[in-house]
This record gives structure tokens, C-alpha cells and sequence, in this order.
């Protein structure tokens, strides 16, 4: 099996957690190249459902390699917390590696990120307060701690030192906070550094070994396209480059080694946090509450709930050319069961023009008018279909639609939660 990036083609939620547990047992390794604890993953096996944050999905096999990447940034303890989960479910994380130059999120970060922004007021970006932005911004002022800074008392407190000169005035003087020291802080590290010592490694060297004995490797994305902090509805954005090109620098691999993409779209829309969404639905509204609610709309790691929309076209055009997708895994069609008619997007009308790709320009897309397309619903329980031609023609006809707005194939089509709820059309 060739190499192969995983990748959101949304704004997130689109199920990758799934698809990538399901399609890891054929690679060598799995890594998580970019995001924090600020990405949940949920995969469900059997009747256990496991909400993953930072360790990647491929830790369900002993024949895989899980790294977390160098472009992953790490809280100690949540990673902690996740392994200690996992061992205790019976899942072994002995094979988990995590790069060493992969930044740390300190307790500061958090605080910072918690504050800015409640200052924004109405204007909140709608992060998750978990200190993710505050330490991508910190990486780079060149001022940040790094998971191999943990393993040097010397280094780790030399550092610090530096970091605090800059985020003491901002936490004091801005946010009437309490500041931190050198002292208060390695007390909390240095327990986190023996427990995660056995797992540090260099990672890139480690990937570029494995590759030069053949083995394959799946680079799992977090978050999504249109949240990447180029790419995506800026400034609605999280702060590292969650697209296919993101698996490169995330993890020190070079391109000439991916062979495939993978993009996982759900068969409608959801997003969580504030910023333009042209195909939103009213939770209030009947289709709008049945998308949430049949289909379990709310986050892993925050528990919110998610916003929710008809299909977009427009948005799958884009992540296909942002991406350089190869393949698609539609997600969740069996919540599209519930509806007589299904609405989809098919090109944006923006001030009388007609747009089938994302305006370059915030401003048209955040006034963007959905150009629906009506289509009939099947009305059918898809949950028990394992081969395409067991779908009722119209949801196979919705499969062909998706794939000609995206200009892709759809390789998978996921019809439930579980692993064998999934027909593998053309991925092998």
C-alpha cells in the first residue's frame, strides 16, 4: 500500500476518526501531523466508543506505528490522561512515539487563549480556550518549549525563562492574571517528562527510515480545510495548516513519498464555532433540528453543539483543488435517510454572480446565497448496505452528484458509526 494523507475537506467534524481507523491496519504508520488537544476523533469498536484528542487512531492496532508529529502541539497532561485511558481499555500504547520537536502547551497558553478571547467580546473566534493559538504563536516568535525540551532541566528552565520574560507582562498587565515561575513550572514538568520520556523520539528520522524499508505510512489530519489558518474562512481559523500540504512539514517527510489523498466529507455540512456558513440551517428549523439530532451533531471535545447545513458544492470543488484530493469518504448518508427531499448546494449566487468554487474574497462568501439543487430522498434504513449497489437508487444517485460537484471519486461510503457499517467501493 502506497502512502496516503487523511484529510477533512469541511470545517471539521466530517468523521475522519472512523475512516482513519478503518483504512489504518492497511499502512505501517500513522501520523498526526498538525492541532492539538483542540481535535477529537471519535472511533467506536464494538460497544466501546473512544474520544481521541491527540493520540492518533491508529493506535487501535499492535501492527501500527502511531506518531504524533513535529507539527502537533502537545499538552503533557491531556496526552497522559489519553494514555492512561487507553491502557486502561485494554489498548496498548507501546508503539506511540512523539516527536521531539513537537511544541508544548504550558498552563499560560491556556490562560492567554481563555482571555483574549473573551476581550474580542462579539467578535470571539470560538476557540476551544485550550491554549492552542497561544503556543503556534509562540513557536513562532521562537519562544517556545518543545516536547525534547523536557528531557534537559538545564534547557527546559533556561527557556522558560525567556518565555516568561514576554507572557508574565501580557498575563499581569493586560488580563490582571496570576504570572507564573521558572520553579512553579518545572515542579508540574518534570513529573510529565518521566512519564513521557519512553515515547520521545526524532521522529522525522524515524518516518524516513520506515519509508526507506518499504513500509507505508497514513498522515491523519485534524480539524479541517476550511479551517486551515491559510486556506480556510479566515480569521475563523485554527493556527496550523490542516491541509494535505500541512502533512509535510507536520512531519518532516518529504512530498515525493505521499502517493494518495483522502478527504472526508460529510454528506451534508456542520461547523462549530463562529464565521461564514452559506448552507446553515436554524437548529428551530425542522430539517435543521433533524440533521443535529439524527446525526449526534455535537463535539468530542467540547461537547457543543455543531452548526448544521445542506450539502455544499462550492466547498467540495475548493478542498478538492486545495487538497490535490485522489479519493473521497462520504460520511453519515444514512442520517440523510430522514428526509423526503434533500437540498443540495450546487454554486453560490454573490451579488448576481455565480461562484461553483469558495470566493477568493471573505467578503462575497460570507454573503454568499446557497444555489440549491432539489433531489429526492430515499426514505430507506442504509445502515445494514455493504456494497454500493445494495443503496437505493437515489442515494446512489446523491453519491454520483457529490462526486461530480467535487470532481473526484468517492472511494468510501460510510452508512453508520461502526467499522462494518462501510462499503469500500473503490480504495483497495
Amino acid at each position: 500500500m502506497s502512502s496516503a494523507v487523511l484529510v477533512g475537506t469541511q470545517w471539521g467534524d466530517e468523521g475522519k476518526g472512523k475512516i482513519c481507523d478503518l483504512v489504518a491496519p492497511e499502512f505501517d504508520c500513522v501520523v498526526r501531523y498538525q492541532g492539538g488537544n483542540n481535535a477529537g476523533h471519535t472511533i467506536v469498536c464494538g460497544d466501546k466508543k473512544f474520544g481521541l484528542h491527540l493520540v492518533p487512531s491508529g493506535i487501535m492496532y499492535e501492527s501500527v506505528t502511531p506518531v504524533i508529529g513535529n507539527g502537533v502541539v502537545v499538552d503533557p497532561k491531556v496526552l497522559i490522561e489519553e494514555i492512561d485511558m487507553l491502557e486502561n481499555e485494554g489498548v496498548s500504547t507501546k508503539n506511540l512515539k512523539v516527536s521531539g520537536n513537537a511544541h508544548i502547551i504550558m498552563p499560560y497558553h491556556r490562560d492567554l487563549d481563555g482571555a483574549f478571547e473573551q476581550s474580542l467580546g462579539k467578535h470571539n473566534i470560538g476557540t476551544t480556550k485550550r491554549g492552542i493559538g497561544p503556543c503556534y504563536q509562540d513557536k513562532m516568535a521562537r519562544i517556545g518549549l518543545r516536547m525534547q525540551d523536557l528531557l534537559d532541566e538545564g534547557i527546559f528552565r533556561e527557556r522558560c525563562g525567556v518565555a516568561l520574560e514576554r507572557v508574565n507582562p501580557q498575563l499581569e498587565l493586560l488580563y490582571h492574571l496570576p504570572t507564573y515561575t521558572v520553579d512553579q513550572l518545572w515542579d508540574e514538568f518534570s513529573a510529565y517528562a518521566e512519564r513521557l520520556r519512553p515515547y520521545i523520539c526524532e521522529s522525522s528520522l524515524l518516518l524516513n527510515n520506515m519509508l526507506e524499508d518499504g513500509k507505508s505510512i497514513l498522515f491523519e489530519g485534524a480539524q479541517a480545510t476550511l479551517l486551515d489558518i491559510d486556506h480556510g474562512t479566515y480569521p475563523y481559523v485554527t493556527s496550523s495548516n490542516c491541509t494535505a500540504g500541512g502533512s509535510v512539514t507536520g512531519s518532516g517527510v518529504g512530498m515525493k513519498n505521499i502517493d494518495r489523498v483522502l478527504g472526508i466529507m460529510k454528506a451534508y455540512i456542520t461547523r462549530v464555532g463562529m464565521g461564514p456558513m452559506p448552507t446553515e440551517l436554524s437548529y428551530d428549523d425542522e430539517c435543521g433540528h433533524t440533521l443535529t439530532e439524527v446525526g449526534g451533531e455535537y463535539g468530542v471535545t467540547t461537547g457543543r453543539r455543531r452548526r448544521c447545513g445542506w450539502f455544499d458544492g462550492p466547498i467540495a470543488r475548493y478542498s478538492t483543488r486545495i487538497n490535490g484530493l485522489t479519493d473521497i469518504a462520504l460520511t453519515k448518508l444514512d442520517v440523510l435517510s430522514a428526509f423526503d427531499t434533500i437540498p443540495v448546494c450546487v454554486a453560490y449566487d454573490c451579488d448576481g454572480v455565480r461562484y461553483t468554487s469558495v470566493p477568493e474574497h471573505q467578503a462575497l462568501f460570507a454573503k454568499a446565497k446557497p444555489v440549491y439543487q432539489e433531489v429526492p430522498g430515499w426514505r430507506e434504513d442504509i445502515t445494514g448496505c455493504r456494497s454500493y449497489e445494495e443503496l437505493p437508487q437515489a442515494a446512489r444517485d446523491y453519491v454520483d452528484l457529490v462526486e461530480e460537484l467535487a470532481g473526484c471519486r468517492v472511494s468510501i461510503i460510510a452508512v453508520g458509526p461502526d467499522r462494518e457499517q462501510t462499503i469500500m467501493r473503490s480504495w483497495n
